[in-house]
């Protein structure tokens, strides 16, 4: 049997207990859940500050961890699976069940229930909040603030039109490895857009391609995906497509056409073809 590595949480000296018989390794342990306790915390590839970006944990976010060593915790994001590097500053002890996901693109927490009080993150759309307190138009969320509630959604409560979800990513910075709406990369900004409106979807381009299924070039229409070696688009109808790229730095709206001969001139070559979500 093959595991992907980036979502088994396993190396030759160490593996998830879970995974005992499944994957060889010298030990096993049991896994302890956290969660992530900052608006977001990069999951790199290795227990460095500089280690390269391979995704991303939102606030509220579960972090299955396995090993904490030099101020890094390895293991595993529950959400999405991906198997990295994280802070420990950034992690605490799991919390009670979040009630509420950020709705709003981005949204501020507040050290009061009022506008003009300090801001006190700045918290991406698909956040996991607990809210412990209500007063007025606002909400406090535990280990955060207080949120407009306004700009948050019950938890079994999503958008429906994923499409129109990644449009208000538009301008938004490129980031390697991204997920948070101030910055994400093209297979981040696919995921997080489904993840609004309850939507399963894998991190990786291979792993989206892989998971929707096939249609014809001809059949392309709104809401399809375009896939290249390595990168991925959103078709906003058969010819335009809305994509988080490095070509732009931006998540950006273009022909198809354009992109394709840009691409292809790049050397990644012509498209590997469409799926439908």
């Amino acid at each position: 049997m093959t595991f992907d590595a980036r979502v088994t949480l396993a190396r030759p000296d160490l593996a998830d207990q879970r995974l005992e018989g499944l994957v060889a390794a010298e030990r096993y342990a049991p896994s302890r859940a956290m969660v992530c306790a900052v608006p977001a915390a990069a999951i790199r590839a290795g227990a460095a500050r500089d280690a390269e970006q391979w995704d991303q944990l939102l606030f509220g976010e579960v972090f299955r961890v396995l090993e904490e060593k030099d101020g890094f915790a390895w293991g595993q994001a529950a959400r999405d699976g991906y198997v990295g590097f994280v802070e420990t500053s950034s992690l605490t002890p799991r919390a009670p069940l979040p009630t509420h996901t950020v709705g709003a693109i981005r949204t501020y927490a507040f050290s009061k229930p009022d506008i003009k009080s300090r801001p006190e993150g700045l918290y991406s759309l698909n956040s996991l909040v607990t809210i412990e307190a209500r007063e007025g138009r606002f909400a406090k969320g535990l280990g955060t603030g207080w949120f407009v509630e306004a700009h948050l959604t019950p938890i079994g409560r999503g958008e429906k039109d994923y499409v129109s979800v990644a449009e208000r990513f538009l301008g938004a910075p490129y980031q390697w490895g991204g997920r948070e709406s101030l910055g994400l990369d093209c297979s981040g900004l696919v995921q997080q857009a489904l993840y609004a409106c309850q939507r399963a979807c894998p991190r990786d381009t291979d792993m989206q391609r892989a998971f929707f299924p096939e249609i014809a070039e001809t059949d392309r229409r709104r809401g399809d995906l375009v896939f290249w070696k390595g990168h991925v688009a959103i078709l906003l109808d058969p010819d335009t497509i809305l994509h988080a790229n490095a070509h732009h730095m931006a998540t950006a709206i273009e022909p198809l056409s354009e992109a394709i001969s840009r691409i292809e001139a790049a050397g990644v070559g012509a498209p590997l073809g469409y799926r439908r979500v």
